[in-house]
């Protein structure tokens, strides 16, 4: 098999184990059919790894086993691995919904697997993954015994792969919605109309820090999709909590899970509305906002309007929110790190005109593990807020 050689200046990244090859790295590239798995070696000659390559991604290559252990064979062990990981810190009696496989975060580049119950939700963003996908699916279904899996690559990064928007059933029975158990809370997860994989486990230690704080608290919960937070605020004993989304199809869904664990008097209320208009109500009366919006910036390009919404939308809360009151706030856009998250809040503080200090930082969900090679795998950065 033919070779990929990295310039001699240009290969440090992948001997600290990195797993992108950017095509400036690159000195020699052989003859391939994109999508394929090649080695990867040194401008000496030293084989580095294996990586499967696409020359229409700005990520040329993406490595999958580092050294000379067998690609396939890597791929299983860092599936296996991931299980094994999840099955020492989930008790599936108390939390039967996580993410079991986080791309890189598990060394896995271009592969989200995340569970609910018995049904496997999966997200292929590379045309690398999407060719090793008979591997994949071999590999998870003998993993644990599964209902279905489920593919929903939907993922803005296709694109650049070549690849189109696809769902599937590559396993198993149709699936639309899923019972599921988070902290021995219940909730229905619609897997059919979704966003993303169909409910944001990666928020699931803020939704804990949410509901330490909520109590004797009027909780606004924005962008409130499954309407998550707001069960966890109630059971942090809340006052009351509005629930506040654009799409009437996630307020039903929302007004669903409340009803599931047992709120459906006038302490809740879900609301069908444009966020940005519903934080300019001149009526506002809330003493914790929970700002948990989709992605602003699903390009690079996009960041400077995305920090346009995200310093609108907070300057909102900031100013809005009742004196000694909290705003929680998150960013998922990749694109926007954490520095410069906070640089929006900071100027949408400054404009608000109130005293803010920051409490705590996002606590990142065990089962989204950042690959300490590879900090990219961060994501979502978030602060919980003081304000006076």
């Amino acid at each position: 098999m033919e070779s990929v050689i990295l310039k001699p200046d240009r290969d440090k990244a992948v001997r600290n184990r990195h797993h992108w090859i950017f095509s400036g790295a690159i000195q020699q590239l052989p003859s391939f059919e994109d999508g394929s798995v090649l080695p990867v070696k040194s401008a000496g000659g030293e084989l580095l790894g294996y990586a499967y390559f696409n020359r229409r991604s700005s990520i040329t290559g993406r490595i999958v086993s580092f050294g000379s252990e067998p690609p396939e064979d890597a791929i299983r062990r860092h599936i296996n691995e991931a299980f094994e990981m999840r099955r020492r810190y989930f008790d599936s009696s108390v939390t039967n919904a996580y993410r079991c496989i986080n791309a890189e975060g598990d060394l896995l580049p271009g592969l989200i697997a995340d569970l609910y119950e018995d049904v496997l939700v999966i997200q292929i963003a590379t045309l690398g993954m999407e060719k090793l996908k008979p591997l994949l699916l071999d590999v998870l279904t003998a993993e644990m015994p599964l209902r279905s899996i489920i593919e929903k690559s939907d993922l803005p990064a296709r694109r650049e792969e070549g690849l189109p928007v696809f769902e599937g059933l590559p396993y198993g029975e149709k699936v639309d919605s899923v019972p599921i158990m988070e902290d021995s809370l219940p909730f229905f997860v619609d897997i059919a109309g979704a966003q993303k994989t169909g409910f944001y486990l990666d928020q699931r230690e803020m939704r804990k820090l949410a509901r330490e704080f909520s109590s004797e608290r009027r909780v606004l919960n924005a962008f409130g999709y499954t309407g998550a937070f707001s069960v966890y605020a109630m059971k942090g004993g809340a006052i009351s909590v509005d629930t506040v989304d654009v799409s009437e199809k996630a307020i039903a869904l929302a007004e669903e899970n409340l009803h599931l664990n047992g709120y459906a008097g006038s302490e809740v209320d879900c609301i069908a509305a444009d966020v940005f208009d519903y934080l300019r109500r001149p009526d506002l009366n809330y003493d914790f906002i929970i700002l948990d919006p989709p992605a602003f910036a699903r390009r690079k390009q996009d960041v400077v309007s995305a920090c346009r919404g995200y310093k609108d939308i907070n300057r909102l809360a900031i100013k809005n929110v009742k004196s000694g009151g909290l705003v929680m706030t998150f960013s998922c856009s990749h694109f926007i790190d954490e520095h410069l998250f906070q640089q929006v809040v900071f100027q949408a503080a400054v404009e608000a005109g109130r005293e803010v200090k920051i409490l705590q930082k996002h606590r990142q969900a065990i089962d989204h593990p950042v690959n300490i090679y590879h900090p990219e795998t961060a994501y979502l950065k978030g602060f919980l807020l003081s304000v006076e």
